[in-house]
């Protein structure tokens, strides 16, 4: 049976991570999402999906309180001060992280998340809840008391789940519930509470003004259990400090808007998983597109589509190194299915698991909850243009390419030549059949382009040039011909259709059409009339306007692009941009959809697309604003020599 208790708004949720796997806590201080080791492992913590079921573990006031949270400054350090009626208190939440050279130096965890609670005024009486359900919920964890001070071993699965608690946790029969006296949190002999009951383990405890307690949750599955003394998470609280912000410093931007661009990079960073550096599209899956439907997807892999957004947001941040591993890990992970492109991987670059449903309530009832993606067996033509043209850019910020990566890119564009005319399934990956995409053409249009310009200046030899040309111009005037409507005045999404998709914004920013053009103002009119959604919000197609999702983040700040690009004013793009930060979350994350008539948040979240659409939105008005009037191809301009590092392309990640 569903749960009574209303779940907490999409938006509600904080991310906490350590570039590997993420866990999301609600307001409340409930962690109601964790999947460990990586991201695409099976859920530890699961009622994100299912709050009878899916396991959580929660850190919150007994009583009525109020909570405000926010990211310590330029760190995914989360903070939540919570407030009641008889004091206050202030949880911190985070994924250990540390530079390679200090892990080396230390024994710890293999992977760790630590809360720490801090006594600020008065007294707080504080439940804590912890009921690991591993698996996504399918498998009931086996507690076992070691020692004092509750360390509790979850051996569900391949790994060792532990949980060390600075207060001694009660435990019920079998492991499954509990009732028993806690102590105070300064040891002495009075209890913190007349008890506790609950399913897994837990306390009530009260904590006083100055009073510190610690909980370390970590999970290994080759490698000892390590479990470092309390004394230690200070120093990992300021040493995850030190190296967040010492990544941020790293960052060149000094643009307008330059905290939520930081944020949104901070975001960013989380969801790359570094040993590979790869970036997942979402940490979570199946978060519904509309509460109650159907539109449930596994979102926890790495889409081409994604690519070169992703690369010019890294480069124009100054972020080369991870452009450059994303890069690599796109060319290593392409290399073993060429010249047939895949639309998805999981962070490894292998085949995501096929997809099935698990047996959850789903978010507010929403059915069903996937594992998998089946997005993965499609034809995306649109994933070739995205590729190269994320390798050019590569290549403009001083990259080389070896002989067997230069083959690999001249084997794709002849597999464009051949098959731009196939009818495919889109970047928007629609599950009702292949038709001829107006953008995955002018993608194809894009691969050629790209590799054309390659050739010229010498980075990509023995291509057949000609032909890439001649098959250029076919496209260019195929989509002109046959991509454009006269019945509409515009673009439009399938050919001899006659409605228009958001993805059509981007065709300035490939270098295909100008944003200035007739043609570009009429499409962005037609994709106003037919897509606007109130506000800075835009649809990406036509066909679910409103009925089977909410607006479309990254498309919204694909319009405030367009307009920074010269299809309007300056003025115009920056009240866009203006109006959709504040569709974002109170800690500054964003979702993949949002419903326009409430403003909540839907799809999976935190959505890294849209991050992604923040931050080159937010580029195009920085350039915009140092009177670079027109920002047609949006290949950064190369790297001082003095700063380009000339590294080869691919090798293994």
């Amino acid at each position: 049976m569903p749960s009574a208790t209303p779940q907490p708004k999409i938006q509600d949720y904080a991310m906490i991570g350590d570039c590997r796997s993420a866990a999301l806590v609600s307001r409340t201080g409930s962690i109601d999402w964790l999947c460990w080791p990586r991201f695409d492992s099976p859920s530890l913590f699961g009622a994100l999906l299912d709050p009878d079921g899916g396991g959580s573990f929660r850190i919150t006031p007994a009583g009525g309180h109020t909570a405000r949270r926010r990211y310590l400054p330029e760190t995914n350090v989360l903070e939540t001060l919570f407030r009641t009626s008889s004091g206050s208190v202030i949880l911190l939440d985070f994924m250990p992280v540390a530079a390679e050279e200090e892990k080396r130096r230390r024994l710890d965890p293999d992977h760790s998340l630590l809360r720490i609670v801090k006594g600020v005024q008065g007294e707080v009486e504080l439940e804590v809840r912890y009921d690991p359900r591993p698996r996504y919920g399918t498998s009931s964890a086996a507690l076992v008391s070691h020692g004092p001070f509750g360390l509790w071993i979850d051996t569900g699965g391949k790994g060792t789940l532990a949980l060390r608690s600075s207060i001694p946790l009660a435990m019920g029969p079998e492991g499954r519930s509990g009732w028993g006296e806690t102590k105070a949190p300064d040891g002495s002999g009075s209890p913190a509470s007349e008890g506790w009951s609950g399913p897994g383990a837990g306390a009530i405890v009260r904590v006083r003004q100055g009073e510190v307690l610690h909980f370390q949750l970590s999970y290994t599955e080759e490698a000892p259990a390590v479990f470092p003394p309390f004394e230690e998470a200070v120093e990992a609280l300021q040493r995850s400090v030190d190296w967040w912000r010492s990544w941020v410093s790293g960052l060149r931007y000094d643009g307008p808007y330059r905290e939520h661009v930081i944020r949104s990079a901070l975001a960013l960073r989380m969801m790359i998983y570094a040993p590979s550096g790869a970036v997942v599209a979402a940490p979570t899956t199946s978060l519904p597109e509309e509460i109650g439907g159907s539109k449930n997807w596994d979102y926890r892999f790495c889409w081409l589509r994604d690519a070169s957004f992703i690369v010019r947001a890294l480069f124009g941040l100054g972020f080369h190194d991870e452009a450059a591993s994303f890069v690599s890990w796109l060319l290593h992970t392409t290399r073993l299915t060429r010249p047939r492109l895949n639309v998805l991987y999981d962070v490894f670059g292998e085949e995501p698991p096929k997809e099935r449903e698990l047996p959850m309530q789903g978010y507010r009832g929403s059915r069903p909850v996937r594992l998998g993606n089946a997005a993965k067996d499609q034809l995306q033509l649109d994933v070739y243009g995205e590729v190269i043209d994320a390798v050019a850019q590569y290549i403009n910020q001083g990259g080389t390419l070896d002989k067997e990566t230069s083959r690999m890119l001249i084997a794709f564009g002849r597999y464009v030549c051949d098959h731009w005319e196939d009818p495919d399934e889109g970047i928007w990956e629609v599950r009702s059949g292949a038709c001829p995409h107006v953008h995955s053409r002018v993608l194809c249009w894009t691969a050629l382009d790209r590799l054309i310009e390659l050739r010229r200046k010498g980075h990509i030899r023995s291509a057949p040039e000609q032909r890439f040309v001649e098959v250029r111009q076919k496209i260019r005037d195929n989509v002109l011909r046959h991509g454009w409507s006269e019945k509409i005045q515009s673009f439009v999404q399938v050919v001899g259709t006659d409605h228009v998709d958001a993805a059509l914004l981007l065709f300035p920013w490939y270098g295909f059409e100008k944003a200035t053009s007739e043609r570009m103002r009429k499409t962005f009119e037609r994709i106003h009339l037919e897509l606007h959604a109130g506000g800075s919000l835009y649809y990406r197609y036509a066909t679910h306007r409103g009925k089977e999702e909410g607006a479309f983040g990254i498309c919204s700040f694909w319009a405030a692009e367009y307009l920074a690009r010269g299809g309007g004013s300056l003025d115009e793009a920056r009240a866009a941009f203006e109006g959709l930060l504040r569709t974002g979350s109170e800690v500054g994350l964003f979702s993949e959809e949002v419903d326009p008539r409430t403003g909540d948040a839907l799809g999976n979240f935190p959505q890294g697309f849209t991050h992604v659409g923040l931050i080159n939105a937010a580029l195009a008005i920085s350039e915009r604003m140092r009177g670079i009037q027109e920002v047609e191809h949006h290949v950064l301009p190369q790297r001082p020599e003095g700063k380009r590092r000339g590294r080869s392309l691919p090798g293994t990640p």
